[in-house]
């Protein structure tokens, strides 16, 4: 997914920062950067691809394309769409050789994009950056970085602050029920939060201790002796509706989870030995 990561010993540097309209509709540059880009909607829509993925940036939504990928529009960007731009460079390095060894360093990746932020303390700030990168401060060469480090910052732990009062675990958890038919896939969540899935896992590990993968089986599973015991339908359709088409996978799969067969599991729970 092209991720940003940052940590909190080097400063990202500033590059380019205002606020566009767009005046007549238009197709999103096709161009590699030299460096990152953070795009947020205050109005309209921006259709953008970034390396085969298609993003769709709304009001009150930002999105961070990656230095060094390719960019370009599938769709016409409306006239009269306004949105925020921020430009900036960031290098990781080695820590300095003067730092001890007890420094505490933190490393967090920044979210592909991020939704809901209408009067939120993102468009705050970045409504004050771009007035302040506009301003003659004669600190603003002083400040401007560190400013723009707080936005990032906020951006970095926004779910984690509780801003949208559900844990990005819930509604993975939720997005993996609603699709207990299909085989687990990556891609597909991936695809359906903007997030790389290799953080996606540890955030998931770390609030629930099981991996995305076991939790989706599990949920399958779950589902599977709800059937078994509710209805008569035979077992073969049941894993069928559950997404598996190899019976002695799934047979396997049931018997790894209760210590059973699915048809001694239907037995069981009905009281017929």
């Amino acid at each position: 997914m092209n991720e940003i990561c940052l940590n909190n010993r080097i400063m990202p540097l500033l590059c380019g920062i205002d606020m566009s309209a767009a005046s007549e509709p238009f197709f999103h540059a096709d161009r590699k950067l030299s460096f990152h880009v953070l795009i947020y909607v205050i109005e309209g829509v921006i259709y953008v691809t970034e390396e085969g993925t298609d993003y769709e940036v709304r009001e009150g939504e930002l999105l961070f394309l990656k230095s060094g990928c390719r960019h370009f529009g599938k769709k016409e960007v409306p006239r009269g769409t306004r949105w925020y731009y921020c430009h900036f460079f960031y290098e990781e390095e080695k820590a300095p050789p003067f730092l001890s060894k007890e420094a505490s360093f933190m490393s967090v990746c920044l979210p592909k994009k991020l939704e809901g932020l209408r009067e939120s303390e993102i468009e705050r700030k970045l409504a004050d950056l771009t007035e302040f990168a506009r301003s003659d401060n004669r600190r603003k060469s002083w400040e401007i970085n560190g400013r723009f480090f707080s936005v990032l910052e906020e951006i970095a732990f926004y779910n984690e602050n509780g801003n949208d009062n559900i844990r990005l675990s819930d509604k993975i958890a939720d997005f993996l029920k609603e699709h207990l038919t299909e085989n687990f896939s990556a891609k597909e969540l991936e695809r359906k939060f903007f997030l790389s899935y290799k953080h996606m896992a540890a955030v998931f590990k770390r609030e629930t201790q099981t991996t995305l993968f076991q939790y989706h089986q599990k949920a399958r599973m779950e589902e599977a002796c709800r059937l078994l015991k509710s209805t008569v339908r035979p077992v073969g359709e049941i894993a069928r509706s559950l997404g598996y088409q190899d019976m002695l996978y799934f047979s396997r799969c049931f018997r790894q989870f209760t210590g059973m067969s699915p048809t001694a599991y239907r037995k069981s729970a009905s009281g017929i030995y």
